[in-house]
């Protein structure tokens, strides 16, 4: 399975799971999900933002394809630097602020192997 295939099915799997347990996925990442009620609403956000990168990717190739991945990898790398700061300022738990940001830093990552095969010359990546 090439790094393409899930990197689109995983931003998938989280942004459908995200928009339709909004309430599961906080807990996942240990946030207090009782005590923010507007968690779900910005859940979803989250949610719709993976699932439209990855219809994006899916429905793209060549040069279209590369930067979706970029924005995608954009997306990922500000997400990262947003757990970083919550954790730092005490807005997330310790457990919550690794969490958030080893997944978008995995992210990252993955979306730097999407690239890389590219340049490679992968079909699959292309």
């Amino acid at each position: 399975m090439s790094s393409r295939s899930i990197l689109i099915g995983t931003r998938t799997l989280i942004g459908a799971a995200t928009w339709l347990a909004p309430h599961l996925a906080g807990r996942l990442f240990g946030l207090d999900v009782k005590g923010n009620p507007q968690l779900p609403y910005v859940a979803r956000l989250f949610a719709i933002r993976d699932l439209a990168l990855a219809v994006g990717l899916q429905a793209s190739d060549g040069d279209a394809a590369r930067r979706w991945v970029q924005i995608g990898i954009a997306c990922d790398a500000a997400d990262g630097v947003a757990g970083i700061i919550a954790g730092r300022r005490g807005e997330l738990s310790p457990a919550s602020a690794v969490l958030v940001t080893a997944a978008a830093l995995t992210a990252v990552g993955l979306g730097s192997s999407v690239l890389g095969e590219a340049e490679a010359g992968s079909p699959a990546a292309s």
